[in-house]
C-alpha cells in the first residue's frame, strides 16, 4: 500500500506542476507557437514571390540563386523581427523544439515549460501553413514550392544530414557565445538573423535549411512528405546539442544566463523567474 500511495502521490505532485505550469504560463507557451507560426506564414508567402513560376518576381528574375538570396535576407528579417517583438521577447523566442530541447539539456528551462513550447512550436507551424495553402491554394501546395518542404538537395540525405547538423551547432553556439557576452548580449537577434539570411542563400541547395524539426514537419504534414523527415528531427537537435557541448568545452569559466535570446528588463521570464519592477 505504501508503494501505491508514493506512486499516487507522485502521479499528483506531476499532474498539479502540469496544470501550475499551464495555468501561470500560458502566454508565453501561445506566443511560441504564433511566432512559428508567423514564421511560417512568412516563409510560404516568400517561396510562392520567388519560386512559383506564375510569380512575377519569378519572371523578373530568372536567376535562382540571386532568388534564394533574397528569401534568405526576407526570412533573415523575419527572424530578427521576431526575436525583437515585444511577445518574442517575453517568451524568448526560441520558435524551434530544438532550441527548447538544447535550454532544458542545459538546465534553464522547465520541463514542462519546455513540453508545452515544443507542442505550441509544432502547432503554430502547422497553422501558418495550413493558413498559406488556404490563401494561396495550388500556387503554395504544387511542386515547385510543395508547401515550402524542406528536401535533401541532389547530393542525397547523407550529405543534408551532415549539413544540417553543422548549420544547427554553429546556431546554438553564436547564440550561447553572443547572449552571454555582455556587450554583445543586444545583438543575438541579429547574429541569429544573419545566420538564418546566409544559412539559406548558401547551405538550402544542400537540405533545404530547416534547422527546426517543428518547421519541416508543419510543410511535411500536409504534404504527406515524410521520406525524409527524420533528417529534420534529428539532424538540428543533434547538431544544437553538440554546439551547447562545444560552447562549454571552449568556455568551461562562462555563465550561461537564461534561456531567453534576449533577456529585456521590461518583461517576465519564467525560465530565470526575473520579474520587472513595478513602478511606483
Amino acid at each position: 500500500m505504501d508503494a501505491v500511495e508514493s506512486l499516487a502521490r507522485t502521479r499528483s505532485t506531476r499532474l498539479s506542476a502540469m496544470w501550475l505550469s499551464l495555468r501561470e504560463h500560458w502566454p508565453e507557451y501561445l506566443i511560441e507557437g504564433w511566432a512559428l507560426g508567423t514564421f511560417m506564414v512568412s516563409a510560404g508567402v516568400f517561396a510562392v514571390l520567388f519560386d512559383y513560376l506564375g510569380s512575377p518576381v519569378n519572371h523578373a528574375i530568372s536567376d535562382p540563386t540571386v532568388r534564394r538570396v533574397l528569401a534568405g535576407v526576407a526570412m533573415g528579417l523575419t527572424a530578427i523581427a521576431l526575436i525583437y517583438s515585444p511577445w518574442g521577447q517575453r517568451s524568448g523566442a526560441h520558435m524551434n523544439p530544438a532550441v527548447t530541447l538544447t535550454f532544458l539539456r542545459l538546465g534553464k528551462i522547465k520541463r514542462w515549460d519546455a513540453l508545452f513550447f515544443a507542442l505550441a512550436q509544432f502547432g503554430g507551424g502547422l497553422l501558418g501553413v495550413l493558413l498559406v495553402a488556404q490563401v494561396l491554394g495550388d500556387a503554395f501546395t504544387n511542386a515547385p514550392v510543395s508547401y515550402a518542404a524542406t528536401m535533401p538537395g541532389p547530393q542525397g540525405p547523407w550529405v543534408a544530414l551532415a549539413a544540417e547538423l553543422g548549420i544547427s551547432a554553429l546556431l546554438m553556439l553564436t547564440v550561447l557565445t553572443v547572449s552571454n557576452t555582455l556587450r554583445l548580449a543586444k545583438f543575438t537577434g541579429l547574429f541569429a538573423g544573419v545566420l538564418v539570411a546566409s544559412y539559406i542563400a548558401v547551405e538550402a541547395p544542400l537540405s533545404g535549411m530547416s534547422m527546426n524539426p517543428a518547421r519541416s514537419f508543419a510543410s511535411a504534414a500536409p504534404g504527406l512528405m515524410w521520406q525524409h523527415f527524420w533528417i529534420y528531427l534529428v539532424a538540428p537537435l543533434s547538431g544544437m546539442l553538440a554546439g551547447a557541448q562545444l560552447y562549454l568545452f571552449l568556455r568551461t569559466r562562462a555563465r550561461i544566463g537564461c534561456a531567453k535570446l534576449l533577456h529585456p528588463t521590461n518583461q517576465r521570464c519564467i525560465h530565470c523567474g526575473y520579474e520587472p519592477r513595478s513602478r511606483s
